[in-house]
């Protein structure tokens, strides 16, 4: 008896060892701290951006409404839904896998023998079937698929939090094709009344036919661009009701000027995109349901247990009367331990160890990528600043340049030529600016998502 007991906890260590019931844990070694370069990070307990929920990074009502009404109609979104359903089904077949199958076979026969009377028998057999899990094989596939779950969960989240970030960028380009439609437009309508004025100078000799000519080809060349803003207007209405689950339609919104983004400066430390970016938690459940995996093949060299057995009620027991009926029980233990299957167990857990190995390192690269999208991110924040910075002091310099040609030609000091050049100046440098601003919301959107903002 104690050498059973010693063969047995000596086995079970055996076991042990070959990773056959150990839990997945994270590797070491992942380029965690240095994921980030030079920027404010802040300490592990306090608020960084990605932390905020997306009804308080987007203040807009009208867009808060967009987003709310993409969550519930996206295809997208719901069919990340429909998979995680799935996978929860999936998981529930895994758990339920550790109890003995039963099934009724219920069986009756009519036989009749040289014109005697007809012997009617009848058999109710309950089947039983249970596999005993010595080595593993149950218990790792039940936490391979919950890996699974867990993977398909973040899956949907990634999902979530593109599609916010994809609404919120959409609805800004709505706004930016606004402002840049009423400043081409504005433009468009003083240009009209200079062509005018020109063609009337012209007429009387005070304008050149080269000046008029040049301000006509300026107004052709601006009526193009409102026409072409205009058509990108359309689509992207057009590619948001997509995004929205909606047919195509005109799309309620407010302006440029009036958007809000929160003031902070803080991402937080690397360590949280470990948890918090959603396509680097997917590629950690990949990899962990590729470990379990490679624990089923490991477990497929041990032997294969299974209890079965039978009970049930029948009028056939081999007498020749036909009642009363009796009991039959039946029991059966089968052990199966593979010797030679043509290789094919030792090619699984070969296949298995790579596809392992290949979840690693896209596990690594996941992160390197996440990493690289923050980085990426911060700085064009940064970056959009100055140059919306640069280019408002620009405006203000070009609109006092416009002044002054202006006042040059009305007194002859300046040509209609240079008071062209300082008006187109001047709307260059404003439609630089309200990109400036729509880039300046669009990286902050991009580091939001990059944070694995709008998961929560």
């Amino acid at each position: 008896m104690r050498n059973s007991i010693y063969i047995l906890v000596v086995g079970l260590l055996f076991l042990n060892s070959c990773h056959i019931y150990r839990n997945y844990q994270r590797p070491e070694g992942l380029p965690v701290d240095s994921l980030y370069r030079q920027t404010p990070i802040a300490s592990d307990d306090s608020l960084c951006l990605g932390d905020l929920p997306w009804q308080e990074l987007f203040q807009d009502s009208q867009l808060q409404q967009l987003i709310q009404l993409g969550l519930e109609n996206n295809t997208d979104m719901q069919i990340a839904l429909l998979r995680v359903d799935q996978a929860r089904s999936q998981l529930q077949a895994a758990r339920l896998a550790f109890l003995p199958s039963l099934s009724l076979s219920p069986q009756g026969a009519l036989s009749r023998t040289d014109g005697s009377k007809a012997v009617k028998t009848y058999e109710l057999p309950i089947q039983a079937s249970w596999e005993i899990d010595l080595f593993g094989k149950l218990r790792n596939a039940k936490q391979e698929t919950q890996a699974a779950l867990l993977q398909q969960e973040a899956y949907q989240l990634a999902v979530r939090s593109d599609l916010i970030a994809n609404i919120a960028n959409s609805y800004y380009t709505l706004l930016l094709l606004d402002d840049q439609i009423d400043l081409t437009t504005s433009t468009l309508d003083v240009w009209k009344e200079q062509v005018r004025l020109l063609e009337s100078r012209f007429k009387v000799g005070e304008e050149t036919e080269n000046a008029v000519t040049q301000a006509r080809a300026s107004l052709y060349e601006l009526e193009a661009s409102l026409t072409d803003l205009q058509k990108q207007l359309y689509e992207t209405e057009n590619a948001l009701c997509s995004l929205l689950g909606i047919t195509s339609r005109h799309i309620e919104r407010t302006s440029l000027a009036e958007q809000q983004l929160p003031e902070t400066g803080s991402i937080g430390i690397p360590l949280r995109l470990l948890s918090k970016r959603p396509d680097v938690v997917q590629a950690e459940m990949e990899l962990a349901s590729a470990y379990y995996s490679t624990n089923q093949a490991r477990s497929a060299f041990y032997p294969n247990l299974t209890l079965s057995g039978s009970a049930g009620w029948t009028n056939s027991l081999g007498e020749v009367v036909t009642n009363p009926g009796g009991w039959i029980l039946s029991a059966i233990a089968s052990l199966t331990q593979p010797i030679f299957n043509q290789g094919k167990l030792i090619s699984n857990l070969r296949v298995s160890k790579d596809e392992e190995q290949i979840a690693l390192l896209n596990y690594k690269q996941a992160l390197l990528n996440a990493g690289q999208e923050v980085n990426d991110a911060l700085f064009a924040t940064e970056s959009a600043q100055k140059s919306f910075d640069s280019h408002q002091k620009q405006c203000q310099e070009l609109e006092r340049s416009v002044t002054t040609a202006e006042s040059l030609y009305k007194t002859g000091n300046a040509t209609y030529l240079e008071l062209l050049t300082a008006r187109q100046s001047l709307l260059n440098a404003q439609q630089n600016l309200a990109s400036d601003s729509f880039t300046i919301l669009q990286s902050t959107i991009n580091l939001y998502n990059a944070l694995g903002g709008g998961t929560n």
